[in-house]
């Protein structure tokens, strides 16, 4: 029968309200590029973009620091999107054909984004009464006109339906059939093929009733609306594409599938065309693919810009995605890496304007955004303050860096700037900078490190809304790799027809996956850092702001200690450059060192004050003095039986007989496992006595929850030796008098390993470099954990109960001195409990159990500072935790008290766990795709949203009436910069959309943003690895019934921490 614990004294009403001023869960902003975009819009008199997906999401963009989202109710594919200028209301068409209307609305001074009005197009009647089939309806094309009061709907069945926009209702008696079309056809031409569907829709830019409607057959006719006749008809019979009025309406273009493009001449006089004027196919004779889109631009300097997507020969170059520029005699083949969604060009669109000079082309590709500057000589690429892809080379680690000094600051953006110099004329001619950025300033600065799989670090401004690429650091160059001949093969081929010219950044191919960057690791007060990779190299780097030619000095370390019985079946090391080798400015590497066997590096950490860096794989752990340049200390980690180990990520070798026993061991134990459970007949009677219970306890008493029985793991399972976590600390670990230099390393069977080092001591406090000397590390202490469970982190608490500062942070007063009278403790943190020893005797002080208490496991952890919204002053340390079911728990310090948690990745989305990194001050980021990094905050301060505003004018007077009585939708981005009220829809991971406050501020001071990175506590958020390991497929593929019960008791206890939390 279940026993149960009563304490008397219940919850803590002062506690309660100080966590509501600490604590608030909120997901902020997606930073990144778009997943799989689908549509495109530009509004020329707003300056603003939109992009919508296939997963039914809208994102507006203007300057930098202006972005909306929204998130259709259905999750349909949004296929076009079409702005009504100036008005910040925006129509989209989704694959069902329904269309839906979207207003940006301001409530005290910013803005976000409804959805206000949707509309589905009936079925219309068939010859025998019935209902025509949902496919001659579908809708193929829509068209604003009329000054965005209404808008033409094109069909698969070759109607033209009309639409008052305002209200989102059909006018009945203006729709536009074939038969009316057919009428004003030759006999010879009427008789032929059916029209097909519509495929184009253009409007006049100076006479609103006329409309120009393209059919698939290649038919182009001027429907004048007000007089309800066809004014001119162009007898085409190629199959259309798309469509381009000129400005002045005198020209009409046509883009074809066999790759050809026609201009006819609109004049009164020559009606009906039978030939256009123009007619070329660009890179014919051969077959070509269809011209999928076309537009003809006019200009005042004379000439005219014709650009286009496709066309391509089909034999030779039928795989590349181009869009062609052509003025004059000037051609240029624009060669992207992705599919082309849709592009556009910033130009004039006043009536009153003669030309349309057009200032800059915009290409939607399927990974990227394509900015071109059509002013300047060359037609150079426009650099992206924003959408950057994240992707461009997949991502394979992240870490934050907090507080960066203004001086790294300025030095990291200098060497960006010299990566990728522009010309003066081009340097701000950005196009898209509509709205208003209401954020305050932020007054410290983060970095976002993100490392790639093409041995790439890039280094992103993580500091406000919009994710800003600073500069990419490239570790390729200091190895023998194949990529010198793949650019002598594009040199070679630069003189060939058509002239291609490679644009974008998106190259999702690595010349050598052995380049992967696993972790990374920066000293932001010595501008140091360390880079390791796939194949075991871990690179030290510094900081230079000149560019400079020197050798690296290469150094080995072998972590197997000539251990009998191993034989490496992986990947080869990488054969580094020897000699003087040429390094742009920026960070330059200095010392490569590489272990052996060259398996990939899981943890690695770097003290900028010894002069040391530690690294860890799957076969044990080494200390390395870059200062001298000599290895100080390995140690090899290996179980007796771990012969996987000894297989890398990149070798095909398995061991089939060791799997074959495993997989029997397995279902031995699932069976009697399975006996143990058939043996409790009395379940059933054991889950009624606990409801009696619950119901007859009083629900202010506080009870201590019943514990789960943790099978401790078996010693020889498989990449038991994984180093998984290492950590420098100075404190006591010989004896309570002396403290000194110590090394921590934590393996994935439970052990923990804890070295004295001996390191020269600086003559002056804070001096860069210690002095000569031999470093010695001594094993003064190794635990083992009772269950095996992996240690994901360690940490060492001074006397106060706070974490320890970083290298030269004491010694430079720029964080508080640690307490070094008092008795130190260490943290370790394994996947299964949190646990605090006192140091130096390693005795148990208090403890955690996550898995026994919660059914879920330790993925990720970090020591961050909380401060409170009420008092300025007032901040406490705590430990934020990602569990393998999504949730983050935050507990006190050192106490380990349960503060919150909350529900926050899907429990299915194992790569976005995997990659989930803490900041120092209570906010994290996670992939929700590819692309696209997630942004959340656990702090009631420190929250980094969009707030904005956008200048705009149109009658509302109906329209809000309709929006006081609609139902909002949620957010795509979690939480909007302001929602009045909230209402989650169905698929949303975030339940939470408004602010945790308890006060009666307004709600402007209430959402005003803090300072992302406040300047209260030392950055301490620690490494953990961001592999996807066999236990993350595990909790994917088997949910077993004590989890299910788990996620319910969490979600009873979310409803509860919500009435709480939530106005």
């Amino acid at each position: 029968m279940m026993k149960f614990r009563f304490r008397r004294q219940g919850a803590d009403p002062q506690r309660e309200k100080l966590k509501q001023e600490l604590f608030a869960f909120n997901k902020t902003v997606e930073h990144g590029f778009p997943n799989q975009p689908s549509a495109l819009a530009f509004d020329p008199e707003l300056r603003i973009m939109a992009i919508g997906t296939r997963s039914g999401a809208v994102k507006i963009y203007g300057a930098p620091g202006v972005e909306f989202t929204g998130l259709h109710r259905d999750a349909a594919t949004v296929t076009q999107m079409h702005f009504l200028p100036g008005q910040g209301r925006l129509l989209t068409l989704l694959d069902d054909s329904s269309l839906h209307l979207w207003e940006i609305i301001h409530h005290n001074g910013c803005a976000h984004l409804e959805e206000a009005l949707s509309f589905q197009l009936p079925g219309r009647p068939g010859f025998d009464g019935a209902s025509a089939p949902p496919s001659l309806t579908r809708v193929t094309v829509v068209l604003l006109v009329a000054a965005g009061d209404m808008a033409a709907l094109g069909t698969e069945g070759g109607s033209v339906f009309f639409l008052d926009v305002t209200t989102l209702t059909l006018l009945e008696g203006q729709t536009l059939g074939p038969d009316e079309v057919l009428r004003s056809l030759p006999d010879d031409y009427r008789c032929g093929k059916a029209l097909g569907p519509v495929e184009s829709l253009q409007g006049h830019l100076r006479d609103p009733t006329k409309i120009l409607i393209g059919y698939s057959r290649g038919l182009l006719v001027i429907w004048n609306q007000a007089a309800r006749c066809v004014d001119h008809v162009f007898l085409g019979n190629q199959q259309l594409e798309s469509l381009c009025w000129g400005r002045d309406g005198s020209t009409v273009t046509s883009s074809h599938s066999d790759g050809s493009y026609a201009v006819w001449s609109a004049d009164v006089g020559s009606s009906p065309a039978l030939q256009p004027t123009v007619a070329t196919t660009p890179y014919g004779p051969f077959p070509c693919k269809a011209i999928n889109k076309i537009l003809w631009r006019n200009c005042e300097s004379g000439g005219h810009f014709i650009i286009f997507s496709g066309g391509m020969p089909r034999a030779s170059y039928g795989d590349r995605h181009c869009v062609s520029v052509l003025r004059a005699e000037v051609l240029v083949t624009l060669d992207f890496t992705s599919r082309i969604i849709d592009f556009f060009t910033v130009h004039s669109t006043r009536p009153e304007d003669e030309f349309d000079d057009p200032q800059a082309l915009a290409v939607l590709l399927e990974e990227e955004l394509v900015v071109l500057d059509l002013q300047t000589p060359g037609w150079p690429a426009v650099p992206a303050p924003y959408l950057a892809p994240l992707h461009s080379s997949a991502i394979t680690c992240s870490a934050h860096v907090a507080n960066v000094p203004a001086k790294l600051w300025a030095r990291i953006v200098s060497a960006g700037e010299q990566q990728s110099p522009q010309p003066a004329s081009s340097a701000s001619s950005w196009p898209i900078t509509g709205g208003r950025n209401l954020a305050q300033e932020p007054s410290q600065r983060g970095l976002l490190l993100t490392g790639h799989e093409d041995g790439t670090v890039r280094f992103w401004d993580a500091s406000g809304v919009a994710l800003r690429p600073l500069y990419k650091l490239s570790t390729a160059g200091l190895f023998q790799t194949d990529c010198e001949h793949a650019d002598s093969l594009a040199q070679a081929a630069e003189d060939d027809w058509p002239p291609f010219r490679k644009v974008g950044c998106f190259d999702p191919y690595s010349d050598d996956p052995r380049l992967g960057v696993q972790k990374v690791s920066l000293c932001k007060y010595t501008a140091q850092m360390v880079v390791a990779g796939t194949a075991g190299q871990v690179l030290v780097l510094e900081l230079s702001d000149v560019s400079s030619e020197h050798a690296v000095s290469v150094a080995s370390v072998d972590l197997l200690q000539d251990r009998e019985g191993f034989t490496w079946k992986g990947h080869e090391r990488l054969s580094p450059r020897t000699g003087l080798l040429p390094w742009a400015a920026g960070f330059q590497p200095r010392v490569l060192v590489q272990c052996l066997p060259p398996a990939a590096v899981t943890a690695v950490t770097l003290h900028t004050e010894w002069g040391l860096v530690a690294f860890g794989t799957s076969h044990g752990f080494g200390l390395f003095d870059y200062q001298r340049k000599s290895p100080v200390l390995a140690r090899c980690t290996l179980h007796p039986n771990d012969s996987l180990a000894m297989e890398g990520p990149l070798s095909r070798v398995k061991s089939l007989k060791k799997s074959l026993r495993q997989s029997f061991r397995r279902i031995r134990k699932s069976r009697v496992s399975g006996k143990k459970r058939a043996a409790n007949a009395n379940s059933k009677l054991q889950e009624a006595n606990a409801q009696l219970a619950e119901q007859a306890c009083p629900h202010d008493v506080e009870m201590t929850p019943v514990q789960r029985r943790i099978e401790p793991r078996s010693a020889d399972d498989s990449l038991s030796g994984v180093v998984r976590c290492l950590y420098f600390a100075d404190t006591f670990l010989r004896d309570a008098a002396h403290h000194g230099p110590t090394m921590w390393a934590g393996t994935n069977s439970g052990s923990v390993f804890a070295y004295a080092l001996e390191v020269p001591v600086a003559a002056a406090a804070g001096s860069e470099k210690r002095p000569e000397g031999t470093v010695e590390a001594v094993l003064g202490k190794e635990v083992q954990l009772m269950h095996r469970a992996p240690v994901v982190a360690i940490a060492v608490l001074d006397g106060r109960g706070r974490p320890l500062p970083e290298p030269y942070e004491a010694s430079r007063d720029l964080a508080q001195a640690p307490d070094m009278q008092g008795g130190h403790a260490v943290l370790i943190a394994s996947e299964e409990q949190f646990k605090v020893f006192t140091l130096p005797k390693v005795s148990a002080k208090t403890k955690f159990k996550l898995t026994a208490h919660e059914g879920c496991r330790v993925r990720k952890v970090a020591l961050a500072t909380f401060a409170s919204v009420a008092c300025e002053d007032y901040a406490e340390t705590c430990l934020a935790c990602l569990t393998n079911l999504g949730d983050v728990h935050v507990f006190s310090v050192p106490g380990l008290r349960p503060q919150v948690h909350y529900s926050c990745i899907r429990k299915e989305d194992i790569s976005g766990i995997a990659s989930c990194v803490f900041t120092r001050h209570g906010q994290g980021f996670y992939l929700i795709s590819p692309s696209e990094f997630e942004r959340f905050s656990l702090s009631a301060r420190n929250i980094t949203e969009p707030l904005c505003s956008l200048d705009i004018s149109w009658p509302r007077n109906a329209t809000r009436a309709r929006l006081r009585e609609s139902p909002k939708l949620s957010q795509a981005n979690g939480t909007p910069s302001i929602i009045l009220a909230p209402q989650s829809c169905d698929g949303s991971p975030d339940p939470a959309h408004s602010k945790g406050t308890d006060t009666s501020e307004p709600l402007e001071a209430v959402l005003s943003p803090m300072s992302v990175d406040s300047a209260t506590s030392a950055d301490t958020t620690l490494d953990t690895t961001g592999d996807v390991t066999v236990e993350d497929v595990k909790d994917f593929l088997g949910s077993s019934e004590e989890s299910e019960k788990n996620l319910r008791n969490l979600a009873d206890d979310e409803a509860r921490a919500c009435a709480i939390l939530i106005k």
